[in-house]
């Protein structure tokens, strides 16, 4: 196991970590352990781009219908850029 040192925790952050423990029932070691494990997640694959990552959070909630949307063709000036 490996051992953590955290320093510079402000003083608001630390009662709110120690309050949390004392309601839990725990020290505030076994506290801090327990919400490292619950924000690092190890079987949540993170989405590969920002639009499966919409995709994933909204499709429960059934998706969306978008009308059709006329589109111009781009002019090519005959310029090379």
């Amino acid at each position: 196991m490996a051992v953590m040192t955290i320093r510079d925790v402000d003083d608001a952050t630390e009662q709110r970590l120690r309050v949390r423990a004392a309601v839990n029932g725990r020290s505030i070691e076994d506290e801090a352990r327990e919400t490292l494990r619950a924000a690092l997640p190890t079987d949540e694959p993170r989405p590969r781009n920002l639009a499966q990552a919409i995709h994933e959070r909204f499709a429960a909630l059934g998706g969306v219908d978008l009308p059709d949307t006329p589109r111009e063709a781009i002019l090519h000036d005959g310029m090379d850029r």
